[in-house]
């Protein structure tokens, strides 16, 4: 049943991300581009999104147990610190640049666009390289 009902999640947030534009760098680009071509549509999927999400963490917080397993898996570490906001700056620059992150990138690999498959091989690779340099500095690697 845990597989299924990822699959059925994976597929609706897959089927948002194409409904929403987000699957399409140029939109993603213009919607960050304040200065230029501003395009303030994807504001309304992070509105929808908020709402959607927002009773959901409300009624998980209800139960004393997930349905499907058999405890919560929430963060072990909740501060905010030097590696969170340089993780989050570098995913934003990432963002930007990129006109993708990893959700909709994934999802965009079925139209085989050059592009998107240099960005699917860069984000492999900076993820290879932060396993390494997590390795190398001693902490253990996380999934």
């Amino acid at each position: 049943m845990q597989i299924l009902s990822a699959l059925i999640a994976g597929l609706v947030f897959g089927l948002g991300l194409i409904i929403s534009g987000m699957v399409n760098p140029a939109k993603v680009q213009n919607f960050l581009d304040i200065a230029g071509s501003w395009d303030p549509s994807l504001a309304f999927v992070m509105g929808g999104a908020i709402a959607v999400a927002a009773p959901g963490f409300w009624l998980c917080g209800q139960r004393l147990k997930p349905i499907f397993a058999d405890i919560f898996q929430k963060p072990a570490q909740s501060n905010i610190d030097g590696r969170l906001i340089g993780g989050a700056s570098l995913f934003g620059v990432g963002w930007g640049l990129g006109g993708f992150c990893p959700g909709p990138a994934i999802v965009s690999v079925s139209v085989v666009s050059p592009a998107t498959m240099v960005f699917i091989l860069c984000m492999i690779i900076g993820m290879w390289l932060a396993k390494l340099v997590k390795t190398i500095r001693g902490s253990p690697a996380t999934a």
